[in-house]
């Protein structure tokens, strides 16, 4: 029998975590907050209280406290969730329940996880950080005449890519996604046009924002990680919170688009403008935040 995950898409045996890495594990509760399609779910939106394993690039939801000599039921499967190409970010403007954060699928289902106030932060950067080592490097864009836009499927398969070209992928796909999402913004829609261009514009708008944030997150982290040479991530993120060096790695990245690129070599003989140039994507990155990533 096959084993659906909560995204919709079968879990073979292999996905099951026996032998695989275990990042974190501890109590959350769950509550469904959109499908796919940005929709809410009927009639399974209540929370749920679950004992949360993350091995590899899954997020195992079982009903009873985890054992490792326990093995998986097929509700528990069928709950799991695969975290690659996935972004968590706090849901500061969530008032119903506190310590609350956003977890954005690859295929765009949302969920919202409650945890304690000491897990909360530890819960998305772990998340983020497993994310951002193993998620892998997109399939190549589709070749095609269709106009609608559709968000492209990512591989659920673990990166083969060291540290270093992991970061470098992720660097890539940054900056053309900045491109993409700036010429986008260059020409925005007639205020005249309604119906399904202006729906296409907002979609194909929305999807360049997130992945933008989404890369951003994953740069970040790396950076970070590498700059602590600790591959023990508890240890990684108690770094992360003393020391402010790594902060800096974490919270500020530096990357430059392609357009803010050659914008920085066409005012080379100028070095105020220079210098100028330079500190655009830094404020950039800074302005990435929970709305950008998760609208409700």
């Amino acid at each position: 029998m096959k084993r659906v995950g909560s995204s919709g898409k079968p879990l073979s045996e292999h996905t099951e975590p026996t032998g695989m890495l275990l990042y974190k594990n501890g109590f959350l509760v769950r509550k469904v907050h959109a499908d796919p399609d940005g929709k809410r779910p009927r009639g399974r939106r209540g929370w749920k209280t679950f004992y949360a394993i993350l091995k590899g690039l899954i997020l195992y939801l079982q009903k009873g406290e985890y054992r490792p000599d326990k093995q998986l039921s097929d509700e528990d499967l069928k709950n799991a969730v695969s975290i690659h190409h996935s972004l968590a970010m706090k849901a500061s403007d969530y008032s119903k329940r506190p310590n609350v954060f956003y977890l954005r699928t690859a295929d765009w289902r949302v969920y919202l996880f409650q945890a304690n106030a000491e897990q909360m932060q530890s819960w998305i950067t772990r998340i983020n950080t497993v994310a951002a080592m193993f998620s892998s490097p997109p399939f190549p864009a589709a070749i095609g005449s269709q106009k609608k836009f559709s968000r492209p499927l990512l591989p659920g398969t673990m990166s083969k890519h060291s540290e270093e070209e992991q970061i470098r992928s992720h660097e890539a796909r940054f900056r053309a996604i900045s491109t993409e999402l700036a010429e986008l913004r260059s020409f925005p829609p007639d205020r005249k046009v309604k119906g399904r261009e202006l729906e296409e514009y907002r979609l194909r708008d929305e999807y360049l924002d997130f992945e933008k944030t989404r890369y951003g997150t994953y740069i970040m982290l790396l950076r970070a990680k590498i700059r602590s040479h600790e591959d023990d991530l508890s240890v990684f993120e108690s770094l992360l919170l003393e020391d402010s060096s790594l902060q800096r790695a974490h919270s500020s990245p530096t990357l430059q688009d392609s357009s803010q690129a050659s914008q920085a070599s066409s005012s080379r003989g100028n070095s105020s403008k220079a210098s100028a140039c330079s500190s655009k994507p830094r404020q950039e990155g800074q302005r990435h935040s929970y709305r950008q990533a998760v609208k409700k």
